[in-house]
């Protein structure tokens, strides 16, 4: 469905992530390969080194059964000894190398695919925005980013090498010491592995339930921090902690879970490890008892069963870590796949604006199929002119507005601009076309400045010093102490709505658009205020075509044209003037506005 995530899917399906994030690698192909190369080289060098020990102890022990020590009886061992230090430098080394190119291709994938979520984010519908839970959103972001860097890095680096490891020490076991030797030591990593694989997947439910219940208390947290003051007007403060210390308690009891089934898995690896290693040196005894292996090869076939297990003891933990961050990419690519609802059409073009004429045409919408908003709404808005549309909460003022700007789509009828259905242009050039001055205007935590440049971001400083003077913000910047730099805090919250609504007004005048759009600007506004904001507006207004949605009807006196909604239709349309002596809903509305403004 669109809008909405898809299902979360099964183990098979999670393995998927790999092959979702091999386009991502491709930038640097000659840097894996490579990295794969030194890789191997590692290894050889790691597994070269127990031969060189069984060669030394091999060697001391024939120079003490020896009465006189000559010079190659010296010489040999010491000549081993500086080629292990030279492997073992040479693994060290290698490794460095493979960290070093494979990093940069982790990197880069973690970048393009950060970046890949924040802009498929943006490009998601509003009605997905309305229903997201931002903690939630973000925490999954960030936990599959990193997932992704410990996906890629631990693949490379401990599950390859184990696994290369361990095919070289069975061969080695197999075909130097027998059947007995490397059929225990298959036994045992089938064993281990099967019995991690097994214990891990039974705890999947529990890391998915410790993801579910952090990220809802970390939505919890962020929505109530986001809305500090309603908290505080109705000292809720114990409610909101309660509620809070609720999810809270279901993260700790999953992490109980977790930890519990963590316990039962890190003791069973424990077990085969330590019967497998107890196996092993048992034969090892045995054979050099029998006479058929020495004492070298013994330490080799400790030294071989040592090494193995360390990267095997290391590959039981990487798995495990492996499908928590498979979960949690999986999570950020549901995201990715998230389809908007409102798309391009396929041979979209860009929105030309000669005039800016806007017209609907038996346009008709509903959020819910079981409830209309808008019934069979046509209209004109002559180029350059001003057309306002008042009626009562609920009438479907404000949903014109994001029908105008494709937030949603029409049920039926269309939405023209200069003759051009908005629904056959891009997104991009429609939106461009036109400004908006909303109700609720929401500042960026940021300087003033840099909330105005966000209109046009490469307007230059006399472009920005302009739009302040026409939005009248030079008087009240002047009596701040920072001045254009002063920090309006988050969401705008250390601005009066008065102060918000201009810069607001500013940011839309930087932008110069053809249309502009005032979504009920001076509703929440004192009389002061808003005379201010409307000398703003008429100053904006002069060189565009504007739709005004308007509660105050004293704020669109002068429009070219008033359209009254009631329940999603027109019921009155004209001039104030016309619109008064015609004594409708629309006198009736303003007669009741005026006594109550003289009160």
């Amino acid at each position: 469905m669109r809008g909405q995530a898809p299902p979360e899917t099964d183990q098979a399906e999670n393995w998927d992530v790999l092959k979702k994030l091999l386009p991502y690698l491709s930038e640097y192909k000659a840097r894996v390969i490579l990295a794969l190369l030194f890789l191997v080289a590692a290894k050889l060098a790691t597994t070269g080194m127990p031969f060189l020990i069984k060669g030394i102890v091999d060697q001391l022990g024939a120079a003490g059964n020896n009465s006189m020590v000559s010079g190659q009886w010296f010489l040999a061992p010491v000549a081993l000894v500086l080629v292990y230090g030279l492997l073992r430098f040479a693994n060290v080394l290698f490794g460095e190398i493979r960290d070093t190119l494979f990093g940069r291709v982790t990197e880069r994938s973690m970048r393009r695919i950060a970046h890949e979520a924040f802009v498929h984010l943006h490009r998601l519908d509003l009605d997905y925005h309305l229903n997201r839970k931002t903690g939630g959103v973000s925490r999954d972001i960030e936990r599959g980013v990193s997932g992704i860097s410990f996906l890629l890095r631990f693949m490379v680096f401990s599950i390859l090498p184990a696994l290369i490891e361990i095919m070289l020490v069975v061969g080695i076991l197999l075909f130097q010491y027998g059947w007995k030797f490397g059929l225990t030591t298959l036994i045992a990593i089938i064993t281990y592995i099967l019995f991690s694989v097994k214990i891990t997947n039974w705890r999947r439910a529990f890391l998915r339930e410790a993801n579910t219940a952090d990220s809802a208390s970390n939505s919890r947290a962020i929505d109530s921090l986001l809305n500090y003051e309603t908290v505080k007007y109705y000292t809720n403060e114990a409610f909101e902690a309660n509620r809070y210390d609720a999810n809270l308690k279901q993260l700790e009891q999953a992490k109980r879970k977790n930890r519990l089934s963590l316990f039962a898995l890190n003791g069973g690896q424990a077990l085969i490890i330590s019967v497998s290693m107890t196996a092993m040196m048992l034969l090892a005894v045995l054979g050099v008892q029998n006479g058929a292996m020495t004492v070298g090869d013994f330490v080799l076939v400790n030294a071989f069963m040592m090494q193995l297990f360390i990267p095997l003891g290391s590959l039981g933990f990487v798995y495990r870590e492996i499908k928590t961050s498979m979960i949690n990419i999986e999570q950020l690519f549901n995201i990715l796949e998230i389809q908007p609802k409102i798309n391009d059409a396929p041979n979209a073009k860009k929105l030309v604006v000669s005039q800016g004429e806007i017209e609907f045409k038996q346009v008709e919408f509903s959020y819910r199929s079981d409830r209309d908003i808008i019934k069979g709404l046509s209209f004109k808005v002559t180029a350059g002119q001003t057309l306002a549309v008042v009626g009562a909460s609920g009438s479907g003022k404000s949903t014109l507005v994001k029908l105008l700007f494709r937030f949603y789509e029409p049920t039926a009828g269309r939405i023209e601009i200069d003759g051009q259905d908005i629904q056959q242009v891009t997104q991009d050039s429609l939106r461009r076309a036109i400004g908006v001055v909303p109700q609720d205007t929401v500042l960026f935590n940021d300087s003033i400045w840099e909330n105005i440049r966000y209109g046009n971001p490469s307007a230059g400083d006399e472009a920005i010093k302009q739009a302040i003077s026409m939005a009248y913000l030079d008087d009240f910047i002047a009596q701040l102490p920072d001045g254009t730099a002063t920090q309006v805090g988050e969401r705008g919250l250390k601005l009066s709505g008065g102060e918000k609504q201009r810069v607001a007004i500013a940011r839309t005048i930087l932008k110069k658009p053809p249309i502009m759009v005032f979504d009920e600007a001076t509703s929440s506004l004192d009389s002061q205020s808003e005379q201010m904001i409307l000398k703003a507006i008429q100053e904006m207004a002069k060189n565009t075509t504007n739709l005004v949605i308007a509660h105050r009807l004293s704020t669109v006196v002068n429009a070219d044209q008033i359209i009254v909604l009631e329940q999603g239709r027109i019921i009155e349309q004209g001039s104030h003037d016309d619109l008064m002596l015609s004594q409708g809903s629309y006198a009736q509305l303003w007669l009741a506005q005026q006594k109550e403004d003289s009160q």
